[in-house]
């Protein structure tokens, strides 16, 4: 973003002017989360009830779809939620996107997609991957909506929990400097390996990347 919100420690954006809009604005985390680790559960003892993967296939599929959505996570987060805002239509996208997300980053009640949308892009998701992979998506989509459900919890917590003293801190640690330092890094959520691929890693201490 070519913008800096001033994080709020409280508070809560109202984004549409009509209170039944503004229903459709917010999910508590654990709502998606559980419903998408259901559905990759599903997915998975569908495939092997069905004989339509054997253990072996969706253990290399499932894996493979979960790798995926680390680096969907940290493509979107960079490039779709930190949009250059170039024109008025992007400004706004981004900001009801992701913009006011930074601006409140204590409300817990748009740390996730609301459960609606969700559904419609994880339907529309399996369906373009279907047609690519064909058998193998049941397994793909499985560890891809799981990444998602892992994403969508760790966002949850380090937001909403006190930071841990282990090696789980670095989780908290990365995305406080994103939010609070400097927008432009830290854009892995659920994982940095993208971020150490990019070289948009920054440093623990200073919350500079290394150059």
């Amino acid at each position: 973003m070519n913008q800096t919100y001033q994080p709020k420690a409280t508070g809560q954006k109202k984004v549409f002017k009509y209170k039944g809009l503004e229903v459709f604005t917010k999910t508590h985390s654990y709502i998606p989360v559980s419903l998408f680790i259901a559905t990759g559960i599903f997915l998975s003892v569908y495939a092997l009830n069905r004989n339509i993967l054997t253990g072996t296939e969706l253990l290399i599929t499932y894996f493979s779809g979960l790798l995926a959505f680390t680096f969907v996570e940290y493509m979107v987060h960079r490039f779709v939620f930190h949009m250059t805002l170039t024109t008025t239509i992007r400004k706004k996208i981004q900001y009801l996107f992701h913009g006011v997300h930074h601006e409140y980053p204590r409300d817990k009640d748009r740390l996730a997609m609301p459960p609606l949308a969700s559904i419609a892009l994880a339907v529309l998701t399996f369906g373009l991957i279907n047609l690519v992979l064909g058998r193998w998506s049941y397994g793909f989509v499985a560890g891809f909506l799981n990444g998602y459900a892992l994403y969508l919890f760790v966002h949850y917590i380090v937001h909403a929990w006190k930071m841990p003293q282990n090696s789980f801190k670095t989780l908290w640690l990365y995305h406080n400097i994103h939010h609070y330092q400097d927008e432009n890094v830290a854009f892995g959520v659920s994982s940095h390996l993208w971020d150490k691929v990019f070289g948009t890693l920054p440093d623990k201490k200073t919350g500079k990347t290394k150059k």
